[in-house]
């Protein structure tokens, strides 16, 4: 679990400076002061969301900077978080644990840990667990409302 923390940390900075970078370019956007206390995200099982697969955990929500996200996912064996499906934004999944099967665009595959999954904006895509464990997951994306 370890590893896993380490990568996290590093997917959060690489948010976090992204944004710093945005707000420097935008002169027009609200400058938000990051402290200690809003930057750092500790995972705590009591904040975790149960849902109808397993939970789910938000490191970075829409609200945090400018839309971008990411939220860990977990899903018990043989569920999905949804059916395969359709939205305006393209996302990456980063498998962290167990056997996720992927559908994109009417062809799956089965991957393990250490894994990049791109899902293009208007392409049918779904993530399910494959194996007999949990599957963990962290999904990144820029929310656009």
């Amino acid at each position: 679990m370890k590893i896993s923390r380490n990568i996290i940390a590093i997917l959060v900075l690489f948010l976090m400076v992204e944004n710093i970078q945005a707000q420097e370019d935008d002169s027009v956007s609200v400058k938000k002061t990051f402290t200690i206390e809003n930057c750092v995200n500790e995972f705590d099982m009591e904040d975790a969301t149960k849902t109808s697969s397993g939970y789910r955990y938000w490191f970075v929500d829409k609200n945090f900077i400018d839309g971008r996200t990411l939220k860990l996912s977990v899903v018990e064996p043989g569920k999905a978080t949804h059916a395969p499906h359709v939205h305006e934004n393209d996302e990456f999944f980063f498998i962290l644990e167990g056997k996720a099967k992927f559908h994109l665009n009417g062809k799956e595959t089965v991957v393990g840990p250490y894994t990049s999954l791109y899902c293009p904006s208007n392409i049918p895509h779904g993530i399910s667990n494959a194996g007999d464990t949990e599957l963990k997951y962290l999904v990144i994306k820029k929310i656009v409302e």
